[in-house]
């Protein structure tokens, strides 16, 4: 595996246009995903979403990059064609000692997406 930065990028550029294979091929064995909708402790439940999440993006703006020699964190405008629109995210990730991705949370304001949620319920 690469650096943080390279590992990173390149997960978060798969996820966005819906490469589940390449996206899961960056995160490690021991996972966790943290969200204020959902949380998963391995790669399949978190990637599952992916097709959903991406049929709804209509754009990524990316604010901000900070990279540690295992961690990361990506700030980014999510746009969507919900009504919750654009979505201003925190995104932090920490790499294991084999260079994949071990931990993601994801923090943004759920308050926008209360109403669909409940609507799919």
């Amino acid at each position: 595996m690469t650096g943080a930065r390279e590992v990173v990028r390149a997960y978060h550029e798969a996820r966005l246009r819906g490469d589940v294979p390449a996206a899961a091929a960056l995160i490690g064995e021991d996972f966790s995903f943290r969200s204020p909708f959902v949380s998963s402790s391995d790669a399949a439940g978190h990637l599952a979403g992916i097709e959903a999440l991406v049929s709804v993006v209509t754009g990524v703006d990316l604010i901000s990059e900070l990279y540690g020699e295992s961690e990361a964190t990506l700030v980014y405008d999510l746009h969507t064609a919900t009504p919750a629109g654009t979505q201003r995210t925190a995104e932090h990730f920490r790499l294991g000692p084999d260079g994949r991705i071990r931990t993601i949370m994801l923090i943004f304001d759920a308050a926008p997406w209360q109403p669909m949620a409940a609507a799919i319920r």
